[in-house]
């Protein structure tokens, strides 16, 4: 099924109307070449024109279409009329002269090996002559040089009279769409992803651009090499079952071969704007047919340069669906989502989703619903993904957003699949966000010596998300959580974190000053664990507090009298504060906090919120409400 959406994807867009959008003919690739060795009509040397742009380790080199690579581990394989210098030149860069006389030599097999027909085009005539008259002699004049015996860089030929390189004159480009570039025989079979008698692909090409996987690139279909000396206890290995070797195990033919691989590696390529990263699965997406969400889908769950752009896109997303723009045919086109991650020399599938437009617009949008709580002005309306997942990591100096690498591997793949299922949210998610809230909860900011919000805004949307989420699976008669404070919602985890929010609050406000500990430093986890262990105590020193209030600020101290009252007569007095609380439960009493502490500060919080409450009539319970 992926590799033939992917193959289908590679189809379309062969027939792209615009060019620059169009993906190479079968037998080619786009390649970065920084250098192209400029000849003329005699082979003599022209100079060595360099394509890359921008300054220092920044600049970039000019992408063209040359035939497809051959694929080469430790091995001596050539490239067709372009190769890095040690093969294209032959000049050694390494100190191993006999092995870069076994690559040149492989480079001009490749040309020999061309048809009789091609061998009289003008530019192989002239690039055979140039490299029978020791090419690096006249290349050691030119300033260019020094830093290709340095560097080892890829390159490639031209004529000075073309534009084209020679690799593209069209004999070239004609002999090179048939040539295999392997020396291996024409094996035909049934192909797996079109269904046709073709002739297979033994190793197919490797895979680019997978963040942590190796640079050379990896595999996704890839079946190790038979084992001739038979050390598996004297047997046959299982892949090489009927006498066949790698690829031809899972029958997939050269074309076939070349359009998923040439579309995957398009899909990952550097500033693809359809790919993101999720933790460590680096996921791309495409459409079964053209459509602008392939442009904007990068934008609802990656972090992009410009916040309200993302913002932008989900309203307009959201519109979309209740105005029906994705009822009909539109609906119905199919949108493809894969996310791949680094495993040794292969890639992994770490999740893949494949349904109608309309259902994955409808599930992105019940997304964003659950994540929707109460914020702040400065607070992103619909956070990214990475951001989301950051949250659930300390943040440092260099990593203000959180450092994401430290989460589990699976958690961001595991997301994603549910976002896209509209199904339930890994358990570790829950766990992760309240083990960072109970680790933050005494945690101050290194600059301002002020507590940092430890059940903050982008955790609060998680846990909203994991609990509503839930919910409505497994427990549809509970209440859901809503986007602010409930004050019908009768839930007894609820009630306890709303109770704890008023209780820190009211310390607040009766010490008259910033405290150095609170009852939130010292007893936060606790209560929101083992309610039973931590709220008898806090009941005693609330007492405390609001007699305090009541002799400097009577009317503070009635708004949280009635508070505490309106709380209280939803708890059953004999089983108000249970022994422990469940991972879910849990998630309610920092949903209840959070919601009771923002309804204190209904806008974003200042340096003076954790001020005294001014007691002037006009003042008092505004604040507060």
């Amino acid at each position: 099924m992926i590799l033939q959406a992917l193959n289908d994807y590679y189809q379309r867009k062969m027939s792209d109307p615009d060019p620059a959008r169009r993906l190479p003919a079968f037998g080619f690739e786009d390649k970065e070449i920084p250098f192209v060795i400029e000849l003329g009509s005699d082979g003599s040397l022209a100079g060595i024109k360099d394509t890359r742009s921008g300054d220092g380790k920044k600049k970039t080199a000019a992408r063209f279409l040359v035939p497809k690579g051959v694929k080469r581990a430790s091995g001596v394989a050539a490239n067709l009329l372009w190769d890095t210098a040690e093969y294209a030149v032959g000049v050694d860069t390494k100190g191993k002269p006999d092995r870069v006389a076994k690559q040149h030599t492989a480079f001009r097999a490749r040309i020999d090996a061309l048809p009789d027909a091609v061998q009289t085009d003008d530019g192989i005539v002239a690039l055979r002559a140039f490299l029978d008259s020791q090419p690096q002699d006249a290349l050691a004049a030119d300033p260019m040089w020094d830093e290709i015996c340095s560097t080892n860089p890829v390159m490639t030929f031209r004529l000075e009279q073309d534009t084209d390189l020679i690799c593209q004159r069209p004999a070239i480009v004609q002999a090179a769409s048939l040539a295999t570039g392997d020396g291996e025989g024409q094996n035909e079979s049934l192909c797996l992803v079109t269904g046709e008698h073709l002739a297979l692909e033994r190793l197919h090409n490797a895979i680019k651009g997978v963040w942590g996987a190796q640079t050379a690139g990896a595999n996704i279909v890839s079946i190790n090499n038979k084992n001739e000396n038979g050390s598996n206890g004297g047997q046959t290995p299982a892949f090489a079952s009927f006498n066949k070797q790698q690829g031809y195990n899972s029958p997939i033919s050269k074309h076939a071969a070349f359009a998923y691989t040439t579309a995957l590696n398009h899909l990952l390529a550097k500033g693809s704007a359809q790919r993101i990263q999720v933790g460590d699965a680096s996921t791309v997406f495409w459409a079964q047919r053209q459509d602008e969400v392939e442009d904007v889908f990068a934008q609802l769950f990656g972090e992009t340069d410009d916040p309200d752009a993302r913002t932008g896109q989900v309203r307009a997303l959201l519109e979309a669906i209740h105005s029906g723009k994705f009822d009909g045919g539109r609906g119905e086109n199919r949108f493809f989502v894969l996310g791949l991650a680094p495993n040794a020399a292969r890639i992994a599938v770490r999740f893949w989703h494949a349904a109608p437009l309309k259902e994955i617009a409808s599930h992105v949008a019940a997304w964003f619903r659950d994540l929707e709580v109460d914020r702040g002005p400065n607070d992103p309306e619909y956070p990214a993904l990475r951001r989301l997942l950051g949250s659930l990591c300390l943040a440092t100096k260099e990593r203000p957003l959180g450092d994401i690498d430290r989460l589990p591997p699976v958690i961001g793949g595991d997301v994603m699949r549910s976002i896209l299922s509209d199904g339930e949210l890994p358990a570790t998610l829950l766990s992760t966000a309240l083990q960072r809230c109970r680790a933050e909860q005494a945690r101050k900011d290194d600059r301002t010596g002020k507590h940092v919000r430890h059940v903050s805004y982008l955790r609060a949307a998680v846990i909203k998300a994991f609990i509503n989420r839930s919910f409505r699976k497994h427990a549809p008669n509970r209440k859901e959580m809503t986007v602010s404070l409930d004050r019908t919602n009768t839930d007894k985890p609820y009630l306890l974190g709303r109770l704890f929010a008023t209780f820190e609050r009211m310390q607040e406000a009766a010490a008259e000053r910033q405290l150095n500990r609170s009852i939130r430093d010292s007893f936060f986890g606790a209560a929101m664990a083992t309610p039973r262990s931590v709220f008898p105590r806090l009941v005693r020193l609330n007492q405390q507090h609001l007699r305090d209030l009541k002799r400097g600020r009577p009317k503070s101290a009635g708004y949280f009298d009635r508070l505490l009252r309106d709380i209280n007569d939803n708890l059953d007095p004999k089983s108000a504060f249970p022994a422990s609380l469940s991972l879910k439960d849990q998630g309610v009493f920092a949903i209840g906090y959070y919601h009771q502490r923002q309804d204190f500060y209904p806008k974003a919080p200042t340096d003076s919120d954790l001020s005294l409450i001014d007691d002037s009539a006009s003042t008092t319970e505004g604040n507060l409400k």
